[in-house]
């Protein structure tokens, strides 16, 4: 698939499969952001069993780059206050963010020279598995998901 095939306009659809919940943040600001990375790799590291300080591999990194894109999105793009929920089933994360400006949808970056701005979308593309949007009721929710590979997930036990 071609960068431009891959970079063109998101596809309303939600997440495949029901995963669970396991942790919800909401921002009111920019300056909440770190919070929102920190929180997210002690979830992914708690959600497989790790300790907070042995490393997964980029996936939890990717994680938290795409989930600060998409949250900076919302709140300059959208209605805050911005939700991001994570969910996971131990090997499969989706990263859902939603605000409450149900007017607009999410655009995916044309060509424009780079330090402009507008590339959180394009990044969350090539750093995530899937990517998507819907709406609720409620909100306007973008979704990335993530899997960690085999050899990042903690041994069976008596492997």
């Amino acid at each position: 698939m071609s960068t431009s095939e891959r970079d063109g306009d998101l596809v309303a659809s939600r997440p495949s499969g029901h995963l669970p919940a396991v942790h919800t943040w909401t921002l009111d600001s920019a300056a909440e952001l770190s919070g929102l990375r920190a929180g997210i790799r002690r979830a992914v590291n708690g959600a497989v069993g790790r300790a907070e300080d042995v490393p997964l591999d980029d996936v939890p990194e990717h994680m938290c780059l795409v989930a600060t894109e998409l949250a900076t999105n919302g709140l300059e793009h959208g209605a805050p206050p911005v939700q991001v929920r994570l969910h996971a089933d131990g090997s499969t994360f989706v990263l859902d963010v939603a605000d409450r400006d149900l007017r607009d949808e999410p655009r995916v970056a044309g060509d424009r020279p780079f330090g402009r701005g507008g590339f959180g979308l394009v990044i969350a593309r090539r750093l995530a598995v899937d990517v998507g949007w819907y709406r609720s009721p409620e909100a306007k929710h973008v979704w990335a998901q993530f899997t960690l590979p085999d050899e990042a997930l903690p041994a069976a036990p008596g492997a």
